[in-house]
């Protein structure tokens, strides 16, 4: 999968993972490791980020509104990610500080490439254009979709419109996740997620470390 045309940033961490893979869990523990090493960091997520791009997240996911088309959904996404970038991200690299995101655009390859059937060449485009820039390090939270969609059952009314979707919707964004481990190993780090929360985020941390020594 080409990377042309975009700047990695050694600074800009990422989440990825399916529902239930626990991703505030170890943004958090990622935070205080950083924080604990004297750094400024800024933790953020997507669709959202900023006022007008968490304005996009409610029109994106609040299952009351209009279901958008897959080609709506993919385009607001990277309206969002747009502004993202621009007002969050970006400043924050300029000044020292690292970024954790929880979600980036691997997640519109996942969710709008592999659950939506979109052309992953069309994601790539915007990507190049409308985004640029590329994470250091992501690490892809795995657990199987049954498994994370048990965890995440206990927040079943909250659920938000793509967290409703079908499994074999999840399945394969799944799929697609790992793909792109596998085509970008120096970029990603795929973390076992099925086992307790604690063990899995002390993994994270230990991945970071290795990263910053590199």
């Amino acid at each position: 999968m080409s990377t042309t045309g975009l700047q990695s940033f050694a600074r800009l961490l990422t989440l990825e993972g399916g529902e239930g893979a626990g991703k505030s869990t170890v943004l958090e523990a990622l935070r205080r490791e950083l924080d604990a090493q004297g750094h400024e960091v800024v933790c953020t997520r997507e669709p959202g980020g900023t006022p007008l791009a968490e304005m996009i997240r409610t029109l994106l996911l609040d299952p009351g509104h209009e279901p958008p088309s897959p080609e709506t959904e993919l385009l607001l996404m990277f309206a969002s990610r747009a502004q993202h970038v621009r007002d969050t991200v970006l400043p924050a690299l300029a000044r020292g500080a690292w970024v954790i995101s929880d979600r980036f655009t691997d997640s519109s390859y996942a969710y709008q490439g592999g659950g939506r059937g979109l052309d992953e060449a069309w994601i790539a485009d915007l990507e190049r254009r409308v985004v640029g820039i590329r994470p250091g390090m992501t690490l892809l939270l795995d657990v199987p979709v049954a498994q994370g969609r048990a965890r995440a059952g206990g927040r079943e009314q909250a659920a938000d419109r793509i967290e409703r979707e079908r499994d074999e919707f999840f399945e394969r964004a799944r799929a697609v996740f790992l793909a792109r481990a596998a085509a970008e190993p120096d970029r990603f780090r795929v973390v076992d997620a099925t086992r307790d929360a604690t063990a899995v985020a002390a993994e994270a941390c230990a991945l970071l470390r290795d990263y910053q020594a590199q």
